[in-house]
């Protein structure tokens, strides 16, 4: 049991550094499927089943055969990582009872070796839900404490995840902002430049300014930064714009 908890420890600390550090989500995914194997016994490959507006699809994998098998419940349209997904409650079964429930996810994992099976739904947000799909070799059907770790991790992860998402939405919202006002900052030095030359109200700067972009099919801000650079070549190029 020391051994266990040990290993449970050591992938939670490496999952945790990759949520901190990871550059994309593929890449955070990829490494909740390789940690869970090492937290649940008797894991031999893992899956996330991500279940989206289209249908579902398999998110992440530690293994092509997970992958295969995963397809093989989304054609039927049901198997245990659906059922997990769908009741929120965790699939634990072996491949013998997996057979009468559902016999096409059944003969493909058979193909795969797959003996025993386990999954756990989550949900993130309103965009991302789903279930951690375990995969084992052997026919063991997992144990209840397989499940209860399997919930455990899901637990973290979904926590993990969350606080990653709310950072790189809060990071967009950031940067949408900064692009506005350097757009803005370009626009009010453009409308400045032609307030001073031509003699005219900022009103009519911009009106000139919109009409440019309009009948140029150019970004408002696109003509702003021209008109600026123009103006401010030595030559003065740019200063008239009717």
């Amino acid at each position: 049991m020391a051994a266990l908890l040990d290993e449970v420890r050591s992938a939670m600390a490496d999952l945790i550094e990759t949520l901190e550090n990871a550059s994309d989500s593929t890449e955070v995914l990829n490494a909740i499927c390789a940690e869970a194997v090492r937290v649940v016994p008797g894991a031999d490959m893992a899956s996330i089943t991500a279940i989206e507006s289209g249908g579902a699809r398999t998110a992440a994998y530690s293994d092509e055969r997970a992958y295969a098998v995963d397809q093989a419940q989304y054609g039927a349209g049901d198997g245990p990582c659906l059922r997990a997904a769908a009741t929120g409650e965790t699939v634990r079964l072996s491949l013998e009872n997996a057979s009468e429930l559902w016999p096409d996810f059944a003969a493909t994992a058979k193909q795969f070796s797959v003996g025993s099976y386990l999954a756990a739904p989550f949900r993130v947000d309103s965009d991302l839900a789903g279930a951690i799909n375990l995969f084992g070799f052997d026919n063991h059907g997992f144990a209840e404490t397989d499940s209860t770790l399997l919930e455990l991790y899901v637990t973290v992860v979904t926590f993990g995840l969350r606080t990653v998402r709310r950072y790189q939405q809060v990071r967009d919202l950031a940067d949408h902002l900064e692009a506005a006002m350097r757009s803005r900052a370009v626009i009010e030095q453009a409308k400045g430049i032609l307030m001073a030359t031509h003699k005219i109200s900022a009103d009519e700067a911009i009106r000139r300014l919109i009409a440019y972009s309009q009948d140029t099919n150019t970004k408002l801000r696109l003509v702003a930064v021209d008109f600026v650079r123009k103006a401010s070549a030595p030559t003065g190029a740019g200063h008239r714009l009717e």
